[in-house]
């Protein structure tokens, strides 16, 4: 399987720029503020949703015979990273993380007033920076996907260990927990570069079924990965009673399973228990099977794009979500 080294190579000085950027924008005045952000950016993280910007907006430049990727699409690559950055820390404070990217979390390092507060701070310098790229209908676009996040947060917090949720629920929450934003920034990217309605349209359904997609498997390593893969504990979706996929699909085959919902998992090893019941059932096919959908309509969608590098690369990451899993 390729890594993310080898198939970001057609941006990968471009990247290096933006992770240097990153740190210079959160710049906060305040010491602890700015320690924090610092602490989360240092952290690393694929950069995949950056990565995305700067290809879409590569593909579509090279469209329109255009020579170099614009100020405003790098700047729109950096505050998609932080408001992405920003989303992970009040979900850890939410859902009581200690680990994140195999490090403390903000909350676990400093405390969960902190880790509020530079959540906080990290949303209002990506309001700031999108209000100065003076483009009104991108500001809209993407200032929506922070309302989006809160919206995702709330149905996940309301739908807690209820079993009866269906999986057009888990796919709706998880547009706007993940899907929103992917296809928000892909479609701002095309706006930037001044494409047509048609254009902006595409893109914004292809970030859409690769967010899904990417949301599937990052569920599917919930239940398969060990802690030190994840760079986060194992089984912290079940936990906090965050029923995705796999378990949604199992529950059609193991009534046990229903028990150990029911009961909230407080007994000692009933999250084990769950894991090892999700194995044994269909439930992580059928779950991979439905990120598979997503990444083959994301596929379609880009191939009837004009074929070029940035195309081509962008496929390249739809196979690598999948492959994550072998």
């Amino acid at each position: 399987m390729q890594t993310t080294k080898q198939i970001f190579n057609l941006i990968s000085d471009d990247l290096i720029t933006l992770n240097n950027n990153l740190k210079k924008m959160v710049g906060a005045k305040h010491p602890i503020l700015y320690a924090a952000a610092e602490h989360l950016f240092s952290a690393g993280g694929k950069r995949i949703r950056p990565a995305i910007v700067l290809l879409v907006s590569k593909a579509t430049i090279m469209h329109n015979h255009q020579q170099k990727i614009l100020t405003e699409n790098y700047r729109l690559a950096e505050i998609t990273e932080i408001i992405h950055t920003a989303s992970l820390v009040h979900d850890d404070v939410i859902d009581e993380c200690e680990t994140r990217r195999g490090i403390n979390t903000v909350h676990y390092k400093f405390n969960t007033k902190i880790a509020v507060l530079a959540g906080d701070f990290l949303f209002a310098q990506s309001s700031w920076y999108l209000a100065n790229l003076n483009n009104v209908e991108v500001v809209k676009t993407i200032s929506k996907v922070i309302t989006d996040f809160a919206e995702g947060e709330i149905r996940q917090g309301l739908t807690n260990f209820d079993y009866t949720i269906s999986i057009d629920d888990y796919i709706e929450k998880s547009f706007y927990k993940t899907a929103s934003l992917i296809a928000a920034s892909c479609q701002g990217a095309t706006m930037l570069n001044k494409s047509d309605k048609k254009t902006q349209k595409v893109f914004y359904l292809y970030g859409k079924h690769l967010g899904l997609a990417f949301q599937i498997i990052d569920d599917i390593l919930d239940i398969i990965s060990s802690s030190k893969n994840l760079g986060k504990p194992a089984g912290s979706d079940l936990k906090n009673g965050n029923l995705t996929a796999p378990l949604i699909f199992a529950l059609e085959e193991s009534p046990e399973l229903y028990i150990l919902v029911n009961r909230e998992f407080q007994n000692d090893n009933d999250i084990n228990k769950a894991i090892t019941i999700i194995k044994k059932t269909k439930g992580i096919q059928k779950a991979k099977d439905l990120a598979e959908e997503h990444i083959q309509i994301a596929s379609k969608i880009t191939e009837i794009i004009y074929p070029n590098e940035a195309i081509k690369t962008l496929l390249l990451i739809s196979h690598y979500i999948l492959n994550r899993l072998s």
